[in-house]
């Protein structure tokens, strides 16, 4: 691991997060590009997680997922070694550097492969009988659950909190918490939440993919980060429902964008069609307004669906 890194030499570091320094390392005579986590002896984190980390990740094997090769736990040295993914993290691509702006599209695809993976983790690693884990609370700021931070209590919901968070940072292309903005929109789950409320959800969209939203996949995308956010961990969706919700709203993009392609319409966001779409104002969080809302929805999704699905029968197109 030292060879690799040139004796963990700071100019091979790529990040940092609560077990320590994260290098990018070169193996088998630079012909394997690797990353490297490296234990800092002054972290909180330590044999405990250590040994958790390897346990779980070595199990693992996905195509959404990023691989663990080995490890090293030698004179108190402990290193994990992780595949590399050349193409740099999902915030490189959104905020975090000057790489071209990810097309809409795209966006939602890898929301959607984030989803599979998601959704192997919680049906692979959780034994049968038990609904959570229990642990300290530990994790990024921004991304936690409430009912994670009260009960220490990890769940399938708690994944399902995190992601909608993430949702609305690939909407809008800026991280979970700018601390210099204005007060009501320095956390980015409160803002989305206030925006989606008051329907101009449209306003906070990153400036680049506006143009290439169709109405109805905002709107779909919206109320699913919405409902995914919800404080009462009962309320959200299962990690099987992100998932088909994110399919659904990427079908309803590409009908729009085929509607476009024969003259039809349905491009753009535009803000007299977002009007139209009368996005329910979700205020509060009772139970009898939110299980109306989710049910009125629902409803209408299914007969689109069903509609799309018939318009496929009667006008076959390959694929």
């Amino acid at each position: 691991m030292k060879s690799a890194t040139c004796n963990f030499d700071d100019n091979f570091v790529i990040g940092a997060g609560g077990f320590g320094n994260v290098y990018k390392g070169h193996m088998d005579n630079s012909a394997t590009t690797v990353v490297i986590k490296h234990l800092n002896p002054s972290s909180n984190q330590g044999v405990r997680e250590f040994q958790t980390e390897i346990e779980l990740l070595s199990k693992l094997r996905h195509l959404h997922l990023v691989l663990l090769i080995g490890y090293c736990n030698d004179n108190r040295e402990m290193i994990l070694v992780y595949d590399y993914m050349a193409h740099g993290t999902l915030c490189d691509h959104l905020y975090k550097s000057k790489k071209p702006p990810l097309p809409w599209k795209q966006r939602l695809k890898i929301c959607i492969g984030t989803t599979k993976g998601l959704h192997y983790l919680n049906t692979g690693l959780i034994d049968a009988g038990h609904n959570h884990v229990s642990t300290m609370v530990k994790g990024s700021f921004g991304y936690f659950d409430p009912e994670y931070y009260k009960r220490q209590q990890l769940t399938e919901k708690s994944d399902v909190y995190s992601f909608g968070m993430v949702l609305f940072e690939v909407l809008c292309a800026r991280p979970a918490i700018i601390l210099d903005l204005p007060e009501e929109q320095v956390n980015l789950v409160k803002w989305a939440r206030h925006c989606y409320k008051n329907g101009t959800l449209d306003q906070i969209v990153d400036p680049n993919i506006r143009e290439e939203i169709a109405p109805e996949c905002l709107k779909k995308f919206g109320e699913l980060g919405y409902s995914y956010l919800r404080k009462n961990g009962f309320k959200r969706s299962g990690i099987n429902n992100v998932l088909w919700g994110l399919e659904f709203a990427l079908q309803l993009q590409e009908e729009a964008e085929m509607r476009d392609q024969c003259g039809g319409g349905g491009g753009g966001l535009l803000p007299a069609e977002l009007a139209s779409l009368s996005i329910p104002p979700l205020h509060g969080e009772s139970t009898t307004n939110d299980d109306e809302n989710v049910l009125r929805s629902t409803a209408n999704s299914d007969k689109l669906k069903n509609r799309t699905l018939l318009s496929k029968i009667m006008n076959p197109t390959g694929r």
